[in-house]
This record gives C-alpha cells, structure tokens and sequence, in this order.
C-alpha cells in the first residue's frame, strides 16, 4: 500500500499515532494476487497465466488471449488508484469459482467526511435495490455496500448478465484516505454465501506500520 501522509495533530499534548504504512489481508487458499504497479504487473500476470496453464503445451492462443486480457483489466485497475487485484481460482469440483477483489487508495481532497455522510451519499448515487450499511470491522469503522452491477458484455447477444458487489470503504486511520475493498462474482446463485466469505476477508484486514 502507498503510505498515506500522516497527520501530526496533538491531542492533550500527546502526538497522534502514525498512520499506518501497510495492511494485511487473509484470503482463502487459491486466490492468486495480481500486483497493479506497472514494473511488477508482467512479472504477476505471467506467473498467472503459467499457473492456469500447467501442463498445457497446445493453446498458445488461448493463453496469449487471457494474458492480454488480465493485462488489460491490470492496467485499468491501476489508472483508477488500484494497489492490488486478487482473483479467485477456487475450485468445486471440476469448476473455477469465479470471483475477484480489487483494493483501491483513495485519497481525499478534502477533510475526512463522515461515514454516515459517506453512506448516505452513496445510497442517493448508486442503482436501486443496493444495500448500504456501516459496520465493525476489526481495523474499525467501515461503509458496506452491496449491489447487482451490469457485466460488460461482448454484444452478441440481448441478455444482461449481472454480478454481485460488495465494497467496503474503510477509513485509514490518521490520514484523510480510504482504502477501498471491491469484491465481485458472477454467481448470483451463490451470491449470499459468497458475500459471507465477502464480509470475513474484509474483517481479516489490519493495519501495520
């Protein structure tokens, strides 16, 4: 994480604690992570793509397709203030449990809003049917929101296919910041259970000097 600006105010004498200069976070064996900088996202992306494809010597295309796309999906995340990009390669069975986390430093032009001027705010903007609640987390106080949000689609065909998102903005303590967690899967039928495991990688996360 890029180490926020810290803020010396004095309280009673005292000085403030420092901000912190890192997190950690506890994700489920099987999420692999992505780091967003642009002189370690090759390096990342192809360790990826070699893990997806072990044992796999005849679909060049393939592979070269989906290093291409996670590059792509890596840069953008970083152009928006992206730190890191885990994705899920879980497996049920025969299948890949889809699912992706995306964690963003914000900064904050201005003072440290509210939380429940953040939330208010964000259930005025955001699409009917949200949730938006503030929480305890184990780093402190936070804004959950949850949501259905349109998945980009290739065109070839009028059906809309939706994803379940759950973000929580997380204040960093002594800076005027928030660290953003973005969760996301396609699996609306297992959206509830999903977003559990949502809530308990969200309450994993600690601050560290």
């Amino acid at each position: 994480m890029t180490d926020p600006d810290p803020q010396h105010a004095a309280l009673d004498g005292e000085p403030a604690p420092a901000a912190p200069g890192d997190y950690r976070l506890l994700l489920p064996d099987g999420w692999f992570r992505i780091l967003l900088e642009p002189e370690q996202r090759d390096s990342s992306v192809a360790a990826l793509v070699d893990r997806q494809f072990e044992g796999v010597d005849n679909a060049p295309h393939l592979k070269a397709e989906l290093r291409n796309d996670l590059l792509r999906r890596a840069a953008k995340a970083y152009r928006n203030g992206g730190i890191e990009l885990y994705l899920s390669l879980q497996q049920a069975g025969p299948f890949t449990i889809p699912a992706s986390l995306l964690v963003t430093l914000a900064p904050l032009k201005h003072a440290e809003p509210p939380l429940d001027a953040l939330a208010r705010s964000l259930a005025e903007s955001g699409p009917v049917g949200q949730e938006v609640s503030i929480g305890e987390l184990a780093s402190g106080p936070a804004v959950r929101v949850r949501k259905q949000v349109e998945q980009p689609g290739d065109g070839s065909d009028a059906v809309v296919r939706l994803s379940t998102s759950v973000e929580y903005h997380m204040p960093v303590p002594q800076t005027a910041a928030f660290l953003l967690l973005t969760f996301s899967t396609p699996l609306e039928p297992l959206a509830d259970a999903m977003a559990g495991l949502f809530d308990a990688v969200a309450d994993s996360l600690c601050w560290t000097e």
